[in-house]
């Protein structure tokens, strides 16, 4: 069933009901009239669903898991299942789940004009909420600004043998990274690409060990996504490591983003579309508070760090995200066949 908005409806449920707007902490299940989210995004939920309990009167119980899992959950559970929606990170996991069968199509002018279509699936199954961007940082006091690489496809070069840390080959952040460059270069020139960086690279398994790596002066560059530089800045504004947003010169900087659909089996598609439309408007602040992404909605002001700290007038990739979720399946053979890490 395709979930339609009853504006009566959203217009009652968007009145303050402050003597409901309780969220259940622990796992899903219980009562009906409850709308129920597993989310594979653990960072800025809590906020954001206890607001829109206090807007809308919906109450929410969430469960978090591990993205595979909860797909494999919602999958077993079949039309028995709890989950309303489901949210989770990387354009990788949505498309997963959209070609699991586990989102069912959503028609919502909200939705649509609120979140660009690169941001989301061309078949309406899911839809970005929050932007991560995944870029070179480096050390200032390693290597001056004029000799930085300024393109991923530079960090395949000989010449940064030994100089660069990076993610490891099971992190869907730098999977996404490698299906972008598949659909720009094909899988041999992507292939190409990423042999370079499994010779010169230092694996690792975390963006806060590359960044820690490259403060300490163990990688004079780095590749990470943003945000995670930022909560740096957060602890300690004078963590020694700067960003450069890579591939100004031809496509721009890859983009990735957080978002959700509405269950396939959803016991409440209307709530859950109200749930989606919220987090893409009047929810968009709190969702990215905390945790510095950047909005998916254009008509949000990014927050006071990134336009400080990183400039936020940079060119962003303009490859849809479903593009390269689905060759994520592509990269994880690529990175393999690469002998990535």
């Amino acid at each position: 069933m395709t979930p339609r908005i009853d504006r009566r409806h959203a217009r009652r449920l968007a009145l303050p009901i402050l003597a409901v707007g309780g969220i259940a902490l622990a796992g899903c299940g219980g009562d009906d009239d409850v709308l129920r989210v597993y989310s594979g995004r653990h960072y800025g939920i809590e906020a954001a669903f206890e607001q829109f309990t206090e807007e809308t009167g919906i109450e929410v119980e969430f469960l978090t898991g591990n993205d595979a899992e909860l797909r494999e959950r919602i999958a077993a559970e079949g039309d028995e299942t709890k989950a309303d929606a489901y949210i989770t990170v990387d354009a990788g996991n949505l498309a997963a789940a959209a070609e699991e069968g586990l989102f069912q199509p959503i028609e919502s002018e909200v939705l649509s004009s609120a979140i660009p279509a690169e941001l989301s699936d061309p078949d309406g199954l899911w839809y970005g909420l929050t932007v991560r961007a995944r870029t070179i940082v480096y050390n200032p006091d390693e290597i001056a600004v004029d000799d930085l690489p300024t393109s991923y496809e530079e960090l395949a070069d000989p010449e940064w043998n030994d100089r660069v840390c990076m993610r490891n080959a099971s992190n869907v952040y730098q999977q996404s990274l490698v299906a972008s460059l598949i659909e720009h270069h094909g899988y041999d020139g992507a292939l190409e690409i990423v042999e370079g960086w499994a010779a010169n690279a230092d694996i690792m398994g975390n963006d806060v060990l590359i960044l820690e790596a490259v403060n300490d002066g163990l990688c004079e560059v780095g590749v990470t996504n943003h945000y995670y530089l930022a909560r740096e800045y957060d602890e300690n504004p004078d963590f020694d490591v700067e960003l450069i947003w890579a591939n100004q010169d031809d496509r721009g900087t890859h983009v990735n983003v957080s978002g959700g659909g509405i269950t396939t089996h959803s016991s409440h598609p209307e709530d859950a579309l109200v749930f989606l439309e919220w987090l893409a408007t009047d929810g968009q602040q709190v969702l990215i508070g905390g945790n510095h992404e950047f909005p998916a909605n254009p008509d949000v002001p990014p927050d006071e760090v990134l336009v400080e700290r990183f400039g936020v007038d940079f060119v962003r990739d303009p490859l849809q995200a479903s593009v390269f979720g689905a060759l994520n399946p592509d990269a994880v053979r690529l990175m393999d066949e690469a002998g990535y890490g």
